[in-house]
Parts: structure tokens; sequence; C-alpha cells
């Protein structure tokens, strides 16, 4: 078996979530996803400490892209035009390569009760990431909540239908379908009142 392949990081990612959703998260074994991948074990812990670290790896990427399009709005911008400026930042960095494996990770995630608790977990930790953004930007407390969490609702929300497999024409770009997602939120809040 070669040493080194391209693209590993991501082989492993499609080899492991295939495996989850046909055998169980459970069930799937580092070496069986390793072999999967047409890689070896050793590059497998290269790329990630262990097998609940693929689910969570792009995290921290999206909440850094998420907090830096917050930071970079005009500097009067309200708190929902600032994260939707980190919406638009993070959902212009995803590629067909986050699409295509869309349905893999919510069938996995699914399948299995400790994944769809680090999947919440996942959710806090985009909003918690927003609302320390938004509050370096003077904004308080309950207001940097809400508007954090209605961000991470609408990237779920375009995220969702970016990926649904179910959609047969194009879906467009993610950036257009979190707008879309983000707009309908701010309405549904404005008819609260």
């Amino acid at each position: 078996m070669p040493r080194w392949k391209p693209d590993a990081r991501q082989r492993l990612v499609v080899a492991a979530l295939g495996l989850f959703a046909e055998q169980g998260y459970d069930e799937t074994t580092v070496a069986q996803i390793a072999e999967r991948a047409g890689l070896t074990r050793s590059t497998f812990f290269r790329h990630f400490t262990d097998k609940r670290e693929i689910l969570t790896a792009g995290q921290s990427a999206l909440s850094r892209l998420l907090v830096e399009g917050i930071d970079t709005a005009p500097a009067d911008a309200t708190p929902l035009t600032a994260v939707a400026a980190g919406l638009e930042r993070a959902s212009g960095e995803m590629t067909t390569f986050n699409r295509s494996i869309g349905p893999l990770l919510h069938a996995a995630i699914e399948a299995n009760e400790e994944l769809r608790n680090r999947q919440a977990m996942k959710s806090v930790g985009m909003a918690a990431a927003m609302v320390e953004a938004l509050r370096r930007r003077d904004v308080a407390e309950p207001a940097a909540q809400v508007a954090a969490e209605l961000g991470v609702l609408a990237f779920k929300a375009g995220y969702a239908r970016w990926a649904d497999p179910a959609r047969d024409e194009d879906p467009g770009e993610l950036a257009d379908l979190t707008r879309a997602a983000f707009d309908e939120l701010r309405a549904a809040v404005a008819d609260l009142r």
C-alpha cells in the first residue's frame, strides 16, 4: 500500500461516513476506515486523533470563518447584519466536497445518540464563537446570543437545503441559501412582536 496519496483527509472522511451509515458508528473501527480509504492506520492518526474527530473536524474552521465575517463587518453594522456577514464568509468557503458528504453525515448522526449529542455541542460551539465576536463589537449579551442562535439556525437550514439529495435541480450557492434562511428567520422574529 502506498505511504501517501493525495486528498487523504477527505478520503478518510468519506470512508468513515460511509461505514458509519452502513454498519453504525460504534461498530466501525479506525482500521476499517483506513482500509476503505486505501490508507494506513498511521495516516489516519496523522489527520485525526480518533473516529469521533471526523464528525467535528470542520467545526473549528467553520467557527473561525463565522467569526472572521463578523469581525470584518462594517463598524456600524447591526448584530444581525454582522452575523449575516459571518454566514456569507463561512458559506462562501464550502465546497462541493462539503455538499457531497452532507447526506452521509446526516445519516451517521441520526443513527447514533452520541453523535446527535456531539452535533448539538457543535451548534453550541458555533453560537458561542459568534457571541464572543459580537461582544467584541460591544453588543449586549442577550442580543448577541439571539443573533448568534439565529445565525446557527440559518446556517443549518441553508446547508440542509444545499446538501439535500432529493433536490433534482442544482440548489445553487450555499451563500444564497443561508442568506434566504436568515432572511426567513429575521421575518419570523419580526412577526413575534
